[in-house]
């Protein structure tokens, strides 16, 4: 038996088996593709949130290698702003990264940590008891773990057998997007999408190096089969519909279209089976949150479940997840459906973007909406306190080094200014760290494995509460 199966070996799926290795817990992931889907190059961007998160499990570097790094202006809606101040992180950037690239870092850090993955394995039924699931492949075999996650994307064969509901809005808009190759000047395209762009914010050609563009191009319809792949000569039939030109666009590396469907999963959790990533959660692409939010999603639920698995957690840790995370994905959604409001070329849409513009020019409004794309703006309902209570909390220097870099095992770590508190009784779920000089305005916190702030203060009976908590009884 595995403790874990996880269906879907994406982004989400992948970090979380990571997640889940960090605390021994025996994992096998399930992708129902043997090979990748597509050969295609598709660029995504990793928020300052989930660049933290890679910091934090040792997984930056290789990242950035890998990448390329872009300023977060401009981010909201494509509403052309600079960099706004006070973005407290050391990673404020976006980094774009071709989704092959990190699907197979994350794939292979989960590897080098234990995790088992099968390609070509295709979940296609499973039934729960009181024990655990047994999962159903479509060759017939059947395996049994103590928890099965879907993280199988948006059409998730998971979530549909598990029936849960999945309220939301359909399509009603579909977006061709792809990067090929132009056959006129630089100087005609911008020239030309700074025309459209006045008037319509969901078109888009911009280069992307080596004579390659990217161009978002919206669709004249709704396809009835949206499984079906654009081709060139679609995107050509819009670009002259639009622009009055297709620009000679050929040689596409990749192309796709993608709709505004909008829904959000009623429960995370039935039984023994979760849900994650954009099996829980779809929204249009508008700031590009979504492969940032399901592995968020990962990361809050790896060590709830390996503490449940390891048979330290209280009883309502699991529970937590959906708690934290369901309301941080209807955020998602709402600013993904203004964001495609403010894309609209109807008059209202477009005076509601012109005043919006306006307003970005006060800095505090454009860091506002830049840390809800960012998701550096989360903070979760721990009870009263400090506003700092339930965020998470930025690298800082200490004397034992970066903080991200203690907190690579995934376990809990109280940082201590008082050089008074002690973890006992909990030292193998949470680290401690006594560092007087600590660039902190409170004498100690507790850190989730999450990096968010869970107890402020420097009582140790206070600490042992909130330690019980997180993290269950101490052991003796």
């Amino acid at each position: 038996m595995f403790d874990v199966i996880i269906a879907g070996c994406g982004p989400t799926g992948a970090m979380l088996a990571a997640e889940l290795r960090l605390h021994d817990v025996r994992v096998l992931v399930l992708e129902k593709d043997a090979e990748p889907v597509s050969s295609f190059v598709r660029v995504v961007s990793l928020h300052v949130r989930s660049l933290e998160l890679m910091a934090m499990r040792g997984l930056l570097d290789r990242l950035l290698e890998r990448g390329r790094q872009r300023p977060v202006g401009g981010v909201f809606a494509a509403i052309g702003k600079s960099v706004p101040e006070g973005l407290d992180s050391a990673y404020a950037y976006q980094l774009g990264i071709p989704q092959p690239i990190i699907n197979q870092l994350l794939e292979e850090h989960a590897i080098e940590l234990g995790a088992q993955v099968r390609s070509g394995c295709a979940v296609v039924g499973f039934e729960q008891d009181d024990d655990g699931v047994t999962v159903e492949l479509a060759d017939g075999e059947r395996l049994r773990s103590r928890y099965l996650v879907g993280c199988d994307g948006a059409r998730s064969t998971v979530r549909t057998l598990l029936g849960v509901g999945f309220p939301g809005e359909p399509t009603r808009t579909e977006t061709l997007m792809g990067e090929m190759e132009a056959g006129v000047s630089l100087e005609e395209i911008v020239a030309k999408v700074t025309e459209i762009r006045a008037t319509n914010a969901g078109f888009s050609v911009r280069p992307f190096g080596e004579g390659v563009y990217s161009v978002v191009v919206p669709a004249a319809g709704v396809r009835e089969d949206r499984t079906e792949p654009p081709t060139l000569e679609d995107f050509r039939e819009q670009l002259r519909a639009i622009a009055g030109t297709d620009f000679g666009v050929h040689s596409p590396r990749w192309l796709s279209r993608f709709g505004d469907a909008t829904r959000l999963v009623e429960h995370y959790r039935v039984g023994r089976v979760l849900l994650a990533g954009d099996a829980a959660h779809i929204h249009p692409p508008a700031g590009g949150q979504g492969l940032n939010l399901g592995i968020q999603d990962a990361v809050n639920l790896g060590w709830k479940l390996a503490g449940q698995l390891c048979g330290w957690a209280p009883e309502t840790l699991l529970d937590s997840y959906q708690t934290e995370r369901h309301p941080v994905a209807a955020d998602v959604l709402d600013n993904t459906r203004a964001q495609v409001e403010l894309a609209s070329t109807e008059p209202g849409a477009q005076a509601v973007r012109r005043l919006l513009t306006e307003l970005m020019d006060f800095d505090e409004v454009n860091r506002y909406l830049i840390e809800k794309i960012v998701a550096t703006a989360i903070r979760y309902d721990f009870g009263p306190g400090p506003d700092l209570l339930g965020r998470r909390l930025p690298d800082l220097e200490l004397k034992q080094g970066n903080l991200f870099d203690q907190l690579r095992r995934g376990r809990g770590l109280v940082l201590d200014r008082t050089e008074g508190l002690t973890v006992d009784g909990w030292s193998d779920r949470v680290d401690i760290i006594t560092d007087p000089t600590a660039a902190l305005d409170v004498p100690a916190l507790l850190l989730r494995p999450d990096g968010h702030v869970a107890w402020i203060g420097e009582d140790q009976q206070e600490l042992n509460s909130h330690l019980a908590r997180w993290f269950g009884k101490p052991t003796n």
